[in-house]
């Protein structure tokens, strides 16, 4: 079963939803405003470290050494969880793994459950599948409570709000909070206190009274079924305490060998993510303890594509994000577009590896997902951001070259781009050819420059004259030049 889940259904192409953000201004004055502060964060916290790029590359080695052997690993998981007096469920699809959330909540007879922010549970729906069972899921991590009060969707991995100012988020507040509990108060501000403040008591109930939580995991480590989630604000602290019952949906490529291991990702992701030296509430917990935290712990593997990825052997590298989205606050593209645009729980750079592989492209090139590969400039900066090294631009265009096959083999006629290259092919494959198509240029360019750039140019060309200046092709190639004032023939 394709996971459909992962891209918005109904989104348009990348293309399609760039166009629509890039006309909102405020919008890109909120990310210009975030992305850069950010960005200006992490390359101070970074800096102070004399072995960031060791640490890089631990964190990629090992990445790399655990998809290798993810089999073994996941069943070491499942049994040490076990011992620890979890259950462990395995869930191939987003369908199987609603299922199995949806099941063991009901069991608990509970009609609501808190959430620490997963980008997991996004990923397969998992809030609209307890709404359809009459189960309604409050998200307590204070950007996602911004989005679900806004009826909104996440644009980032990290601040999924991040498109909105705080004037955006007291009018969010002032008109939603009460249909969801506990109102705003009349006279609430846009000071950041005060809105910290309305949420905190909004929340507040909600975590008193919950008997379920549900998480997502930013590791797991197979020796110890140690589980971690870490986070900013606290709201994942009480999730993961106070509830009876604890159900943590994990995408199957979180898991680590070793506890060690954690040494070097603690301090890759904090710094990456959020520039910080460590994040506020780092939370591990390993099956149940009589009298304290949870009483019933659930782990659901989720596979939802990861395993067709992890057959890939260039594309499985997207399987090692840490989930930082230091790749998004680098990306020129997502800076001016937002995480909208690419109609996908997974924005930026990485989404536009990870998205097209979970839900499959080669069966549907006219899908949105076939678009995100396109998403790029191909700058590479998001490349020299990642803390495990994920070479995103290598990625892009080898899924790039998927989809330009793909859609080969759907055309019985050639594509005018296709037919352009099969041309460009034979000039460039022949010195005579070349030399022709060379001259051929130069009169044309004397014909169309203006000011000493080409004007307007009739049909689909326009698009690109509209708004850019291409300079006329010189009167002289290189070759004629080197030729007139070479007449020996040096080479």
């Amino acid at each position: 079963m394709s996971p459909d889940n992962v891209v918005w259904l109904g989104s348009p192409g990348f293309p399609e939803a760039a166009r629509t953000a890039l006309g909102d201004a405020q919008l890109r004055r909120n990310l210009r405003k975030a992305t850069t502060t950010i960005r200006d964060k992490r390359l101070a916290v970074t800096g102070e470290l004399d072995d960031w790029e060791a640490l890089r590359e631990a964190g990629a080695a090992i990445k790399r050494r655990t998809l290798r052997h993810l089999d073994r690993h996941l069943l070491q998981l499942e049994e040490s969880v076990t011992k620890a007096g979890g259950v462990v469920h395995w869930a191939a699809d987003a369908a199987e793994a609603n299922r199995i959330v949806t099941e063991l909540v009901r069991a608990t007879g509970a009609a609501e459950v808190v959430k620490v922010k997963s980008m997991a549970t996004q990923e397969i729906g998992l809030n609209e599948a307890l709404e359809e069972a009459g189960i309604r899921a409050y998200e307590t991590d204070l950007a996602e409570l911004i989005v679900q009060l806004g009826d909104d969707r996440p644009s980032h991995i990290l601040v999924p709000a991040i498109h909105r100012n705080r004037a955006e988020i007291r009018e969010i507040f002032l008109r939603s909070m009460a249909a969801w509990g506990r109102p705003a108060p009349d006279d609430l501000t846009d000071d950041p206190r005060a809105l910290a403040e309305a949420a905190r008591l909004h929340l507040r109930e909600k975590f008193l009274r919950a008997k379920v939580a549900v998480s997502g995991a930013n590791f797991a480590i197979a020796e110890t079924g140690t589980i971690g989630v870490v986070e900013s604000e606290g709201n994942g602290r009480m999730c993961l305490t106070l509830p009876e019952t604890l159900i943590t949906v994990m995408g199957i490529e979180k898991v680590l060998p070793q506890w060690e291991d954690l040494e070097v990702f603690l301090q890759l992701l904090p710094r990456s993510s959020t520039g910080e030296r460590m994040n506020p509430y780092t939370s591990t917990w390993r099956g149940v303890t009589p009298g304290d935290g949870p009483q019933t712990f659930h782990l659901v593997l989720l596979d939802n594509g990861r395993t067709a990825t992890l057959a890939d052997t260039v594309g499985r590298q997207a399987l090692g994000c840490i989930r930082c989205s230091a790749c998004l606050n680098v990306c020129p593209v997502y800076e001016r577009t937002g995480g909208h645009a690419y109609g996908s729980v997974y924005p930026g750079p990485i989404g536009a590896i990870l998205t097209p592989q979970l839900v499959g492209v080669d069966g549907d090139t006219k899908s949105s997902a076939a678009t995100l590969p396109f998403a790029s400039t191909l700058c590479g900066a998001c490349y020299d951001a990642c803390p495990v090294k994920i070479n995103i631009p290598e990625v892009l265009t080898h899924l790039r070259a998927r989809v330009v096959e793909a859609e080969r083999a759907e055309r019985r006629i050639p594509s005018a781009e296709a037919l352009a290259m099969k041309a460009a092919t034979a000039v460039l494959a022949s010195p005579g050819r070349l030399r022709a198509a060379q001259k051929a240029a130069a009169l044309g360019g004397r014909v169309l420059a203006r000011r000493g750039v080409i004007g307007p140019l009739p049909g689909p060309l326009h698009a690109w004259t509209d708004a850019r200046d291409t300079p006329a092709p010189p009167q002289e190639s290189f070759r004629a030049w080197w030729q007139r004032t070479h007449p020996s023939g040096d080479q």
